[in-house]
């Protein structure tokens, strides 16, 4: 038994997932505990919730390090999901040179701790690379079509100067690198306030609300569930070294907006209206992935049907809303504004930035030094 146990914890990979405690990522460090792997979250909590990982908080195998990272990383550790940036239009342009910042400095020091570790390191890009595309669907040969001086600029030229610097790590200094454009993904733990279609939708229509439709809704959209999402990003991780991407992740089915908003009132059973306003600039009017790539490399494609996701997602925030109203009610002065409720509590496997330092690994049953 000691000797199975032993080569068990000689087989566990230190894994850092950046932005770890945010939509994605925190369904990524539970899928990454599930299976075996000590996972360090590493986020600053500014788009991210600690509700979001409040079920794996006890694990002695995951720990929580309040860190920004556009600061280095003092750490030591086997591989890196780079998660950390926020990825709603509302988010990333209330503070455009911070967004920026997060996405070139942050890619510059997990690439230096991939290159200072001999880890690998995956890169969550995004379809707006491809910005208001002008090829349909969308390959990764394509160039895109990206208006460098626009309101949304920081985050697609931040993502687009994240890859550059992930390939010329790969070519001048070896680091084993993965880049993974992702396409909407929807889900449980999406924020109410994120300024995202799926989640903006299901708060209106559950509010009985007006759902706010951008342009004339024949727009189009291709929306993947988060559970689809995370199986693509491992095995992207866990692929060979030399299928370093860009590779679409994504569901190719595509829907217009108005057609996304119709079904919701239906799922909700609400009475609200639709409200059309002007179309924000640079708002994509396709948007679909050719994720041939994906199926021939990584035998992988999306298996959640948009109705089976739908449901899913309207019955959580169904549950946190009535959660919030009832802390509401109840003048509950330990709850936040936002939708995820009550903010979990810091506890000993939560680090603060003045106390990191690097650490090795421990040979089993844990990760590293905790205090």
């Amino acid at each position: 038994m000691s000797v199975h146990l032993d080569k068990a914890a000689a087989s566990r990979r230190t894994i850092l997932v950046t932005g770890g405690a945010g939509f994605i990522g925190s369904h990524l460090c539970e899928r990454l505990l599930e299976r075996g792997d000590i996972v360090w979250c590493l986020d600053n909590n500014s788009t991210g919730s600690l509700d979001n990982v409040g079920a794996i908080m006890a694990s002695k195998r995951f720990r929580l390090i309040d860190r920004d990272i556009i600061q280095p990383l003092p750490l030591h550790v086997d591989e890196i999901y780079n998660l950390a940036c926020p990825a709603s239009p509302a988010h990333y342009q209330a503070d455009p040179i911070r967004t920026t910042r997060t996405c070139v400095l942050g890619a510059l020091n997990v690439l230096d701790l991939a290159h200072r570790c001999g880890a690998r390191v995956l890169q969550a890009s995004t379809s707006e690379i491809y910005g208001e595309p002008e090829v349909h669907p969308q390959r990764e040969t394509y160039w895109g079509h990206v208006n460098p001086i626009g309101a949304r600029a920081c985050y697609d030229e931040g993502k687009r100067c994240a890859e550059s610097l992930f390939f010329d790590y790969h070519r001048s200094r070896g680091v084993a690198i993965r880049i993974a454009r992702i396409f909407n993904t929807y889900g449980p733990r999406m924020q109410a306030d994120d300024g995202r279609i799926v989640s903006n939708f299901i708060v209106q229509a559950l509010r009985d609300r007006p759902l706010t439709v951008y342009g004339d809704g024949r727009q189009t959209r291709s929306f993947c569930y988060v559970r689809d999402m995370v199986d693509a990003l491992i095995r992207l991780m866990d692929a060979p070294d030399d299928l370093t991407g860009p590779m679409n992740l994504g569901n190719p089915h595509e829907v217009p907006v108005i057609y996304l908003a119709d079904r919701i009132i239906a799922m909700t059973g609400a009475s609200a209206s639709i409200v059309f306003k002007p179309l924000p600039p640079d708002d994509p009017s396709r948007r679909r992935p050719d994720i041939g790539c994906a199926r021939r490399a990584l035998g992988w494609e999306p298996v959640v049907s948009l109705e089976e996701g739908l449901a899913a997602t309207v019955d959580y925030f169904r549950a946190v809303l009535q959660d919030k109203g009832r802390a509401t009610a109840g003048h509950d002065g330990g709850r936040s504004d936002g939708v995820c409720g009550t903010i979990g509590r810091a506890d000993a496997r939560l680090e603060r930035p003045s106390a990191l330092h690097p650490v090795e690994p421990r040979a089993a049953g844990g990760a590293g030094a905790r205090r």
